[in-house]
């Protein structure tokens, strides 16, 4: 996520969106309502440096109530919260290696369960250009990182400090091992690296390959656009999910759209969907920092307003379910379908009630189909980027939970608690 201030475009996605005929779905955007939130979480030195950013869902493998959401918050570490959405444990961020380097900062986490006999949480330090591995037991996190892992993308400790660094993380598993695609942070690469077997226990990781998506497009007027961006910096990734079982990665290049490709980073990637800013010419200001937009050309997509964020999927038997996408410009979630093309269905927010604020620039997100805890038909869990009420200035978020039948309800979505386990067992029900 960038500064919402960085871009004019948010006058241009809000014209836009008045002057949208209804989705494809005919019902226009549906208001689900939250049950739980976090607590906030403030980035400042008096809150810690936090800032919350993306979630994942732990499954606990005998008693659902005691399952977990991990959260990341950037430079205050990772968060632990129980399905009420009190905080359980606390992780600080490594410290910088050095003076005048740059501090741990956490910004995406994925959990793999049954990796090798055990349960881990995978998080990208974009701080240090490393993934820090957790093993989960009983809700809880104990490192186990190797201390000789590597850079993912660079050599050397001062081009780390350049911050083009590890950034978006998804992991997942097969019957080759255990996998995470690391984005890179202001590029378009993608990077596959394998984990591997530590000494003592740890867990560390090597590089297999990487994959640069495109910086600039030919418009159908045969024009080359590329997003207005600051000098140097590129379109990059950041919300990724992989379908674990047909090994298919999706990816968020946040000002242009979705893609679908292989998860192990061969073939040609496809753009399921664009941005709605998607082909809009934009002038960069450096007094301002702001880039300028031109006139809309209509080349952009129906359903995205930039940022396009994080990505999640509802899993159903049969190789059915959801792909869910955040779409920040609007602080909306849209909805495709799993299978075939990626069909889209509609889209939702997260509203306000009973006390729970809505949820508005989101990031990350995660969903299960499994029932977990009071929510017996799956779960949602969206990071909200300005969680209220406010507290003067200071930058607040934090993360929303909210059962799936209430987005199902309102979408005509599916309702499959049996279909998919992330354990490959019968959902617990306790």
């Amino acid at each position: 996520m960038r500064p919402l201030s960085r871009l004019l475009l948010t006058a241009l996605t809000s014209a836009l969106v008045g002057g949208l005929a209804a989705p494809a779905a005919g019902h226009g955007v549906a208001t689900v309502d939250p049950e739980a939130e976090t607590p906030a979480l403030f980035d400042d030195e008096a809150g810690g440096d936090a800032n919350g950013d993306d979630p994942a869902i732990w499954v606990h493998p005998s008693d659902s109530r005691r399952s977990v959401v991990i959260a990341t918050a950037k430079e205050g570490g990772l968060r632990v919260y129980d399905l009420g959405g009190r905080e359980v444990q606390h992780i600080a961020a490594p410290a910088a290696p050095g003076p005048g380097d740059e501090p741990g900062r956490f910004n995406n986490v994925d959990v793999v369960h049954g990796s090798g006999g055990r349960d881990l949480a995978i998080v990208s330090d974009r701080g240090r250009d490393t993934l820090r591995v957790y093993a989960v037991s009983g809700g809880r996190l104990t490192d186990v990182t190797d201390p000789a892992a590597p850079f993912v993308f660079n050599a050397t400790q001062e081009q780390v400090n350049d911050a083009e660094t590890a950034y978006g993380l998804a992991a997942w598993k097969d019957s080759t091992g255990t996998y995470a695609l690391v984005s890179r942070r202001h590029k378009t690469s993608i990077a596959l690296v394998r984990l591997l077997a530590g000494p003592g226990g740890t867990v560390g990781y090597r590089l297999v390959r990487t994959l640069d998506l495109p910086a600039s497009f030919t418009l159908p007027d045969g024009r080359t656009w590329a997003p207005c961006l600051e000098p140097g910096e590129l379109a990059q990734v950041e919300g990724m999910v992989v379908d674990q079982d047909k090994d298919v990665l999706y990816a968020a290049q946040e000002d242009v759209g979705v893609w679908r490709m292989r998860a192990d980073l061969t073939g040609t990637p496809v753009l399921i969907d664009k941005v709605r800013e998607y082909g809009v010419p934009g002038t960069y200001d450096p007094d301002t920092e702001e880039c300028a937009p031109g006139a809309d050309p209509g080349y952009g997509g129906r359903h995205l307003s930039a940022d396009a964020e994080g990505l999640t999927i509802y899993y159903r038997g049969g190789g059915k379910g959801y792909l869910l996408a955040s779409s920040q410009g609007d602080s909306t979630f849209a909805v495709y379908r799993r299978e075939g093309s990626n069909a889209y269905l509609g889209r939702f927010r997260i509203g306000e009630d009973d006390g729970v604020d809505g949820v508005e620039h989101s990031d990350g997100s995660a969903v299960l189909n499994v029932p977990l805890g009071g929510f017996d038909e799956g779960l949602f869990v969206a990071h909200d980027g300005a969680n209220t009420p406010a507290d003067g200035d200071r930058e607040n978020t934090n993360f929303k939970l909210t059962g799936w039948d209430a987005v199902a309800g309102e979408l005509d979505l599916d309702v499959d608690t049996d279909g998919w386990n992330p354990r490959g067992l019968p959902a617990a029900r306790h």
